[in-house]
């Protein structure tokens, strides 16, 4: 079967062995989420510590399961933050009671998403500072960073973007992706 249609399927039952609950969305910093308990997260995957991917759907929407990355809270519970696909396809705002369908997504592959834009990867390589820095990320914060730049579209945000983050790379702190950079993390 050709995986976007066994995604499809997959999502269309979904939510038949999900994790439902209701909760508060609250803010933090300026990322909407929604608090997963230590108790809800255990039922998801036991002992879980690291970023856990996850389909979620809120007050049932979007119609196809959407996947992001549940962090860890340090307690055993997680921030579910909730992209702003998902909120306004619920049509929800911070400070709602809301409705949440998820399940841990076992489809999910980790690391880099390619190698990364060319421009990107060249001026990385320039900067034997930065490039260190850039190893010893751990894989989602690649991803993170270059799912960044593979979406950028002028050349001035492209120009604006990539001083921002050989700046943060070359371990002089400042902020980039909406946090604070200190060590090259």
């Amino acid at each position: 079967m050709p995986a976007g249609l066994d995604r499809q399927r997959r999502s269309q039952n979904l939510f038949m062995s999900a994790l439902r609950f209701t909760a508060k969305m609250e803010i933090r910093g300026i990322n909407p989420y929604v608090l997963v308990s230590a108790a809800r997260a255990r039922k998801l995957q036991p002992d879980w510590r690291k970023p856990m991917p996850v389909l979620v759907r809120i007050d049932g929407q979007p119609r196809e399961a959407w996947r992001i990355n549940m962090m860890p809270a340090g307690d055993g519970s997680f921030y579910l933050y909730l992209s702003e696909v998902v909120r306004k396809a619920s049509g929800t705002v911070v400070g709602d009671r809301v409705a949440v369908e998820v399940e841990f997504d076992a489809d999910y592959q980790g690391g880099p998403a390619g190698a990364g834009p060319a421009w990107f990867l060249k001026a990385l390589k320039a900067s034997p500072a930065a490039k260190a820095h850039w190893q010893a990320l751990p894989p989602s914060r690649q991803k993170e960073v270059l799912r960044n730049m593979a979406k950028l579209k002028t050349d001035a945000a492209q120009q604006r973007n990539l001083e921002k983050a050989l700046h943060v790379l070359s371990g002089k702190p400042g902020r980039f992706l909406a946090r604070e950079w200190r060590d090259g993390r």
